[in-house]
């Protein structure tokens, strides 16, 4: 029975009650059994503990997974988040007085189409009689168990830890009067996350300071948090192909001289070299996949290198549409970090931003959760991780700083921290614990004023520059 606007916005204000949301700004889902089902999963995906909350607030609950660094990262955006630095204080004589949080969403299954693919590929494999590598034989009591699109139980602990970290970073900025400002995307995992950062940030203040989830923005509407309003934009399908014909076929081969008549082809063993991260976080320890490619030359490393392709062409600098899709998050924060008004003609929703409801200006923490491919372009439309050189399809280069590992994986994150350093007022920005030299705008030791700071961003604050418009061509 299909239930009308009102009945929804009812429904996700009982879900908002029972999870402690003050404000849902979304239309979720519009079938009684679909909120049924999305109710059943935001029970699984939420994090509760009867532990006693001085012991969570001290050591983090995310796993640790049973196989080597080397490897996880080389798993690109599906590798679990990692501190790429140690976090560095401000410099002697600066303070921070606000902090804006942009965070991925934490470990999920594969999404539907992922599956689709990998079920395909295990068929495959598992269509044959006799094995002629004892590396496969593992596969003949092998079950396919993983979900689809949801958050796992690895990317709550994700989520909930570094709501947890946040506290304990900036917790001179919090008071009952001044608690950090959450929004989401909304997409469930990505809702759930906020949630699930919500209750770490609660957990490690002994629930004095309980922040709620206050605006999920609609993914069918304007929304800064989602990659999904340039329909003119391109893939990167063109690089990635090129970079598979390129490094798996030899994989590809030996797969089926151990797997006679699977007929295996290099896009399902991309899809199988997948199983190793996402069986892996699911699970909580090694998936068997790890060890058969493993031993296979260049078959992480590849596989990395396909995500930073991936990313660099879809919605990065290799993509004529790429950076746009950035701008609307961007002169959000402009609008944050000088206290005015929001001034933006592409994503933003005017109406939620022009209220101090649910847009204020007044915070010291803002955190907001999105995608990863919603992330590079912010990342592409800000100016950081700028490359000499396009990324090849073919060669890589080893001396690019642009990995999706480090750059967005699960549980991601990009803080711009604002600081008083005297009478000069700054800003600085770490990616996954990272300090950026921003040099853009003339950052000395990774801080530039913040004036400078916003004269650089000048792509942002004059709309993109027509690239909206071509957005719609």
């Amino acid at each position: 029975m299909a239930v009308n606007r009102f009945t929804r916005f009812w429904l996700l204000g009982t879900l908002a009650s029972h999870f402690h949301v003050s404000l849902i700004l979304a239309v979720l889902p519009a079938s009684i059994n679909g909120w049924r089902r999305w109710r059943r999963r935001a029970r699984a995906s939420f994090w509760t503990s009867e532990a006693p909350s001085n012991t969570l607030g001290e050591t983090p609950i995310t796993p640790i997974l049973g196989v080597p660094r080397e490897i996880q990262r080389n798993w690109a955006q599906y590798s679990p988040y990692f501190p790429v630095e140690d976090y560095r204080s401000p410099p002697k004589g600066c303070a921070v007085t606000q902090v804006n949080i942009l965070q991925r969403h934490g470990a999920r299954f594969p999404t539907s189409g992922a599956a689709k693919r990998i079920v395909v590929a295990l068929e495959k494999l598992q269509s044959v009689e006799e094995f002629t590598d004892p590396r496969l034989n593992f596969l003949k009591t092998f079950t396919y168990a993983l979900g689809e699109d949801d958050l796992i139980a690895f990317g709550v602990a994700q989520s909930f830890d570094a709501g947890r970290e946040a506290f304990e970073r900036y917790s001179q900025l919090v008071s009952l009067d001044n608690l950090p400002f959450v929004r989401a995307s909304s997409s469930e995992r990505v809702v759930f996350s906020a949630m699930n950062w919500t209750q770490g940030f609660a957990t490690a203040s002994r629930n004095k300071f309980s922040p709620k989830l206050s605006v999920i923005l609609d993914e069918a509407a304007n929304d800064t948090l989602d990659d999904a309003m340039c329909p003119s934009s391109g893939s990167s399908d063109e690089q990635t192909s090129e970079w598979l014909a390129t490094y798996a076929p030899p994989i590809t081969a030996r797969l089926n001289s151990g797997a006679p008549n699977a007929n295996l082809t290099d896009v399902d063993t991309f899809n199988l070299i997948s199983l190793c991260p996402f069986e892996t976080v699911f699970n909580e320890k090694d998936s068997p996949f790890c060890h058969l490619f493993a031993a296979e030359e260049n078959a992480f490393s590849g596989f990395e290198y396909s995500g930073d392709l991936d990313k660099y062409y879809g919605t990065g600098y290799g993509q004529d549409l790429g950076p746009i899709q950035g701008v609307g998050y961007i002169n959000e924060l402009l609008a944050r970090l000088t206290g005015t008004s929001v001034r933006d003609n592409t994503q933003t929703n005017r109406t939620l931003d022009s209220s101090p409801t649910t847009f204020p200006l007044n915070r010291t923490i803002y955190a907001d959760f999105s995608h990863d491919n919603q992330m590079i372009a912010i990342y592409a439309a800000m100016g950081l991780f700028r490359q000499e050189n396009a990324l090849d399809p073919t060669s890589p280069s080893p001396r690019r700083n642009w990995r999706a590992s480090r750059l967005v994986p699960f549980s991601a994150r990009m803080v711009v921290e604002r600081l008083q350093c005297g009478s000069e007022t700054s800003v600085r920005i770490l990616v996954n614990d990272a300090l950026q030299p921003l040099e853009f705008c003339d950052g000395k030791d990774g801080v530039c004023s913040l004036d400078a700071f916003v004269q650089s961003q000048t792509y942002a604050r004059n709309d993109g520059e027509g690239d909206f418009e071509r957005c719609f061509i």
